[in-house]
C-alpha cells in the first residue's frame, strides 16, 4: 500500500514504516559519528522505547556504547491493510539495525504500569542480562491503570488555580489564537500526577532492587522540562508541573535506593523543548518551539533528541565525567535553549507573530518537518510514492 500522512491535530493517524527506518537510521549515523562513549552502560532498561527520548537513549546506549538493551513500551502492531504505529516501526527499525550488529535487543508491548509487565520484565532481565546497570525511564502516557486499585486515571494539561488565556498555534491550519483555559479540578490535578508523576518509576526500580537485578553503582535517569516563563502557567505551574515536583521527589527516594545499593545513583534530566508526539498536545508550545527554532538554528546551537541524549550520556553520565547539578539538583541539557540571549530574542519575536508572517519570522516549517519525521514521513532517500508492506514483525 502506499502510506501518506494523515495529520488530525497533534497526531498523525498513519505512519510509514522505510521512513521510520530511515529517522532510526539517522540518529544512530549521529551516535556513530561522535564516537564510543567510554565506560559507558552494558545492560539497560528503557520503559517508553519507542520514540522520543526513549528511543534516543536506547540508540546511544547501543550504538555509542555497545550495550545489551530492553526496552518496554506500548505500540499497536500493524494489521492487514493498515499501518502500525511509528513506535512499533522505530522499534522494529531498532532491532534490525542491532541483530546486524550483533548487539543484544529484546522488546515488550504492553501496559508498563502493569504489575505483570514489570514481573515479564524481571524474569526476562534474570535469563537474559543477569543484572542492570542503567534504567531509562523515559514513559508518556495519557492514561494509567493504577496496579493496585484497578482505577483508571487520565491526565489533564491545565493551569492550577486561574484561568489560562494566551497565544497559541493551531498547527493544522497554521494559524496563531488565543487559547483559554479553565484550571484545573483537585481531582485532575491529582489524576495527572498518578498519570505522569514519580510513582511509577518507583515501583519499576522497587521491582527491580527487590529481586537483586541492579548491578553495583547503577543509574537511573527520568526526564524533564522547564522551559520558559511564556509556557510556565500550562506547564511548571500547571498539572504536568505538578506531575513533575513529584517526579522528582521520586528521585530522590530511588537515589536514595540506589546509593544504598553499593554506590549508584538516579538524576532528572531537564531537556530541551523538542517536538515530540507529548509536546505536540501542549498549548502554547508548539508556538515557542517555532521560534526558538529559528534562534538556535541561527546560532548554531540547535539539537534533536539524539543529539541531547548523545550529550547526556558523554558529558554528564559516562565518558568518565561526573554529573553536572544545578542547585536543585538536576541535569540541565536545557543549558543551551535557556541561554539569556537566546530567551531574550523569543521574547522579542513572541509578541510579534500572527498568523501572516508565521512563515516568515519563526521556523514553523521546521516545526513541521520535524513532526511529520516522528511517523516517518519527509525523510530523504524514501520514495513516498512507491507502495510498502505494512506487516512489519518486531524483530525485523
Amino acid at each position: 500500500m502506499i502510506i501518506k500522512p494523515r495529520v488530525r491535530g497533534f497526531i498523525c493517524l498513519t505512519a510509514h514504516p522505510t521512513g521510520c527506518a530511515a529517522h532510526v537510521q539517522e540518529q544512530i549515523d549521529h551516535v556513530r559519528g561522535k564516537g564510543a562513549i567510554e565506560n559507558g552502560p552494558r545492560n539497560v532498561l528503557v520503559v517508553g522505547a519507542s520514540t522520543g527520548y526513549g528511543l534516543a537513549s536506547r540508540i546511544t546506549a547501543a550504538f555509542g556504547s555497545g550495550a545489551r538493551t530492553m526496552g518496554v513500551f506500548y505500540e499497536r502492531p500493524p494489521r492487514e491493510g493498515k499501518c502500525a504505529t511509528a513506535g512499533w516501526y522505530n522499534s522494529a527499525a531498532f532491532h534490525r539495525a542491532a541483530s546486524a550488529e550483533s548487539l543484544y535487543a529484546r522488546s515488550f508491548n504492553g501496559d508498563a504500569f502493569s504489575d505483570e509487565m514489570k514481573a515479564t520484565v524481571v524474569e526476562a532481565i534474570k535469563e537474559d542480562l543477569g543484572q542492570i546497570d542503567l534504567v531509562v525511564y523515559s514513559l508518556a502516557s495519557p492514561r494509567r491503570q493504577h496496579p493496585r486499585t484497578g482505577e483508571v486515571h487520565k491526565s489533564v494539561l491545565k493551569p492550577i488555580g486561574e484561568h489560562y488565556s494566551a497565544r497559541t498555534l493551531d498547527t493544522d491550519r497554521s494559524e496563531v489564537s488565543e487559547v483559554e483555559i479553565e484550571p484545573a479540578t483537585e481531582r485532575e490535578i491529582q489524576d495527572t500526577v498518578t498519570v505522569m508523576g514519580g510513582e511509577d518509576w518507583e515501583l519499576w526500580m522497587e521491582a527491580l532492587n527487590g529481586a537483586g537485578l541492579l548491578a553495583p553503582n547503577a543509574t537511573s535517569v527520568a526526564y524533564d522540562y522547564i522551559g520558559p516563563e511564556v509556557t510556565w502557567p500550562i506547564y511548571t505551574n500547571g498539572t504536568i508541573g505538578r506531575a513533575k515536583v513529584d517526579l522528582r521527589a521520586a528521585g530522590q527516594r530511588i537515589s536514595e535506593l540506589l546509593k544504598a545499593n553499593a554506590g549508584g545513583d538516579a538524576f532528572i534530566s531537564v531537556n530541551k523543548a523538542l517536538v515530540t508526539q507529548a509536546s505536540s498536545a501542549i498549548p502554547v508550545v508548539p508556538l515557542y518551539i517555532s521560534i526558538l527554532y529559528r534562534i538556535m538554528k541561527e546560532k548554531g546551537t540547535h539539537e534533536g533528541t539524539i543529539e541531547q541524549i548523545q550529550r547526556l550520556f558523554a558529558t554528564h553520565l559516562y565518558n568518565n565525567e561526573v554529573p553536572k547539578l544545578d542547585d536543585k539538583g538536576l541535569i540541565r541539557i536545557d543549558d543551551l535553549e535557556m541561554e539569556p540571549e537566546v530567551q531574550q530574542e523569543v521574547n522579542e519575536i513572541w509578541p510579534q507573530v500572527t498568523s501572516e508572517n508565521l512563515r516568515e519570522i519563526t521556523d514553523f516549517a521546521g516545526y513541521q518537518e520535524d513532526f511529520l519525521k516522528l511517523f516517518g514521513f519527509g525523510l530523504s532517500g524514501v520514495d513516498y510514492d512507491q507502495e510498502v508492506d505494512p506487516m512489519v514483525s518486531l524483530d525485523g
